[in-house]
């Protein structure tokens, strides 16, 4: 759930939805991506007008999120 709005004015929240479209509309709305470290796959928040920043804005993916488990994965988003 993802609420939009002003915090004690108003505020509107979305429907329940998967962890990655939740964390891609949250960080859309702050205007910040995420990615994973390579070596220890903790999530960095990009430098905001970095490459891995405008590639991941003008693809709308927010937030990478890689299990590890490679394209073979049987964990469906909604599993999440």
């Amino acid at each position: 759930v993802v609420y939009h709005g002003r915090p004690g004015v108003e505020a509107t929240a979305t429907s329940p939805q998967s962890l990655l479209t939740g964390m891609n509309l949250f960080l859309k709305s702050l205007e910040v991506t995420f990615r994973r470290d390579p070596v220890n796959f903790r999530p960095r928040i990009n430098k905001k007008g970095s490459q891995k920043d405008s590639e991941q804005k003008a693809s709308g993916n927010y937030f990478f999120y890689d299990d590890g488990a490679g394209e073979d994965s049987d964990v469906e988003d909604d599993d999440l």
